[in-house]
């Protein structure tokens, strides 16, 4: 989630000058440009090369990198600071000096070898990378045959991925995300790994038929670096960046006779971009069935009085919510409503109690994404039941997608005194671009303090639902509440 900044981001780029345009320097200034922050560079070196082949190469001497590091560090500070090529030990030395100082985030692209196969860093420089570099890079992204060099572990399957992240964070980097690009398996997808030592994840995007493009790692780097400055969380920076290059090599355009470039083509809006996020790689995925249309006007209510005051004024959709109760008394309650809301061909989504949703035979269940990591979704799915996920972040609509629910929540849309919230509001501009991501493939609503005055804003996005629990369960004339926001959401 982005957290709120004052000011257009600066973050720099440490690396070599591409004199084809299609990665370093040139590639970063792009990404940062289609990020809306202003990138600063430092040239760390400078090629000759175009499409086909780097034909020669020049390391900056180690006065006039650090001129560049001095004169944007007193009048042009970075909010984050991207690596790339640095050639040579001097070039390796004098950054780490400089980020020594540094307190904010770092990201390395380590780049070794061109796309055309030329060497691009000497063995002192690796040596020294590993060394000096490695214990300040918050997030190193190297493809596998750069993490095989580092690491010396020869990679050739999920197992090695892990082992190879592994023994980078031995060697000190804070996080790793080892991409998939250069990684080939039977599977049809490009697989992604990250792991700070504690946490780890998977991103798994569509292989693009027409293979990888000049400028790929250049370009994620750049990107994660560009949303760290905005505010953004480490995960949702991720997400977003793998989004951003596989929107780019599935538009790559050949301009020369050798290699097509990564496209930089703005934020990327498309779903089948969207990366998916497994906390395991899945063997075989649940299938949920899709809900029975739109889930319009969705009260979220604590007791099965609430149940029944509301089935008869024509809700569609309801989520029983119950908390700090024994299962037996949870049965009962569950039971109760179930029975109710069939009655009125309503459909009845239990929260969190999975189990006694399956056993009693209700329409679906609504999870939160702590509850994705213990609940049996392939039961939930093979009971016919329909599954919601909440949502509040690019990492977490990413999880979704994943698992692929019957309907995701977005929120909260506003700030929200019924249950305590980490994330910010997301607020309309946000739930829009997210229903705009979203809408085409999944039932979607919004949920987290959506008033009667606010409602029609929200219901204006096209999200086709708002889950709503104050606004009703408070209001002096329920019945006319209700009555008034159907008519608004439809």
């Amino acid at each position: 989630m982005k957290k709120t900044l004052d000011q257009t981001p600066i973050v720099w780029t440490i690396a070599g000058s591409d004199s084809g345009g299609g990665a370093g320097i040139q590639a970063d200034l792009h990404t940062f440009g289609d990020f809306s922050v202003h990138g600063c560079s430092v040239i760390s070196a400078v090629t000759a090369q175009n499409t086909m082949a780097v034909t020669d190469s020049l390391a900056v001497n180690r006065e006039v990198l650090q001129a560049q590091l001095d004169a944007l560090d007193v009048d042009l500070p970075a909010s984050a600071i991207k690596l790339g090529m640095l050639a040579d030990q001097h070039a390796v030395t004098t950054v780490a000096d400089y980020l020594a100082n540094y307190s904010g985030f770092v990201v390395c692209d380590p780049v070794m070898v061109a796309s055309s196969g030329a060497a691009l860093i000497s063995d002192e420089a690796i040596t020294a990378l590993k060394e000096r570099l490695l214990p300040r890079v918050d997030l190193i992204t190297p493809n596998v045959p750069e993490a095989s060099v580092l690491t010396g572990i020869d990679i050739a399957c999920a197992d090695d991925v892990v082992n190879a992240a592994v023994e980078l964070i031995s060697m000190g980097a804070r996080s790793v995300l080892l991409t998939g690009g250069h990684w080939h398996d039977s599977s049809e997808r490009c697989l992604d790994y990250w792991t700070d030592g504690e946490c780890s994840f998977w991103l798994s995007g569509e292989k693009i038929p027409q293979g990888d493009a000049h400028g790929s790692g250049c370009t994620l780097s750049s990107a994660i670096a560009a949303m760290m400055a905005k505010g953004y969380e480490l995960a949702d920076a991720m997400v977003v960046a793998k989004a951003y290059v596989t929107q780019g090599i599935r538009h790559a355009g050949k301009l020369g006779q050798g290699a097509r470039a990564v496209a930089h083509l703005g934020w990327p809006e498309r779903l089948e971009d969207l990366p998916e996020l497994h906390h395991q790689l899945p063997t075989v995925k649940p299938e949920f069935e899709p809900c029975r249309g739109e889930l319009g006007l969705y009260p979220v209510v604590d007791s099965v009085e609430w149940v029944a005051k509301l089935l008869p004024l024509g809700v569609p959709t309801i989520q029983l919510r119950i908390k700090n109760i024994t299962e037996e008394r949870a049965r009962e309650y569950i039971r109760q409503a179930v029975t109710l809301c069939k009655s009125y061909d309503t459909c009845l989504f239990i929260n969190d109690y999975w189990q006694l949703a399956i056993e009693l035979g209700a329409y679906g269940v609504h999870l939160g994404q702590e509850d994705l990591d213990t609940a049996d979704l392939h039961a939930i799915a093979s009971a016919g039941l329909k599954l919601g996920v909440s949502t509040h972040s690019y990492y977490e609509i990413a999880r979704a997608h994943g698992i692929r629910p019957s309907y995701i929540a977005l929120g909260p849309v506003y700030a929200t005194t019924t249950k305590q919230m980490k994330f910010a509001p997301l607020g309309i501009e946000q739930l829009q671009q997210w229903v705009d991501l979203l809408k085409g493939d999944y039932c979607l609503t919004a949920i987290g303090g959506i008033s009667v005055s606010r409602c029609e804003d929200v219901a204006a996005t096209g999200v086709g639902s708002c889950a709503m629990v104050s606004a009703i369960t408070q209001a002096s004339d329920y019945p006319a509440v209700v009555k008034q926001l159907i008519c608004t959401i439809g």
